[in-house]
């Protein structure tokens, strides 16, 4: 077993109890930082559902009020005037074949894809691509749309992305340690709502099983169901 550092360990030393209200979790998160550079604060959630039945699935997007502390370059593949919409609300990079070119010669300096309906028959070649690497454009995560200045806007603003894993976790970014307590609790509580939103139909017994709220180096704390209830 590999041996944990000291300052992770003093870190840990914060946990003196099992459980964590939301809250309380955050501060703690924050007095044990001790990283040089800022943190990202994670999520993961253990479900009860299996997501090898298609009808057990659990995936979705939502928009943290607080944002994740990240800036996302974002391609933008599209025709016409699509692509001058792409440009004017922030796109990193907006195009149509050429760019679908480009991609396909190796060329992937970016975080997420976005394409209108009309030129996904020339994005599905960039499936071996962009497929293993999360990217994508599904209509489902809605990054396959017409309303390309929303999906720009809403890429900017924090949009998150969620899909339940094969071990039926969720992991997902919610924040820098830099964060206020007041905003990560909120972001937190928002993703939550989310999952909530997004459970199926055909899921049985206890949804959300455990949630864990950790930073990049430091240690998990374990949250009380209770914030479910809020």
């Amino acid at each position: 077993m590999a041996k944990r550092g000291k300052k992770y360990v003093k870190a840990r030393e914060l946990k003196d109890q099992p459980e964590f209200s939301l809250e309380s979790a955050v501060a703690l998160m924050k007095q044990g930082h001790y990283a040089k550079f800022d943190e990202s604060v994670g999520l993961s959630l253990r479900l009860g559902v299996n997501p090898k039945q298609s009808d057990q699935m659990v995936r979705g997007t939502v928009v943290l009020p607080h944002g994740t502390g990240k800036t996302k370059k974002i391609c933008v593949l599209a025709a016409g005037e699509k692509i001058k919409e792409a440009e004017a609300a922030g796109a990193d990079f907006a195009g149509g074949e050429e760019l679908i070119e480009k991609i396909a010669g190796g060329w992937v300096d970016f975080d997420i894809v976005i394409a209108t309906p009309d030129i996904m028959r020339g994005v599905g070649k960039l499936g071996r691509i962009l497929g293993t690497r999360g990217l994508m454009p599904n209509p489902k995560s809605g990054t396959v749309t017409f309303d390309i200045k929303k999906a720009v806007e809403e890429t900017k603003a924090g949009k998150v992305e969620f899909r339940v894993d094969k071990t039926s976790i969720i992991h997902a970014s919610v924040g820098k340690v830099s964060f206020p307590e007041d905003k990560l609790v909120d972001n937190v509580k928002t993703f939550l709502g989310a999952v909530v939103h997004a459970k199926p139909a055909s899921a049985k017994g206890k949804y959300i099983r455990t949630m864990f709220l950790h930073s990049t180096m430091g240690p998990s704390f374990k949250l009380t169901e209770d914030i479910l209830e809020k």
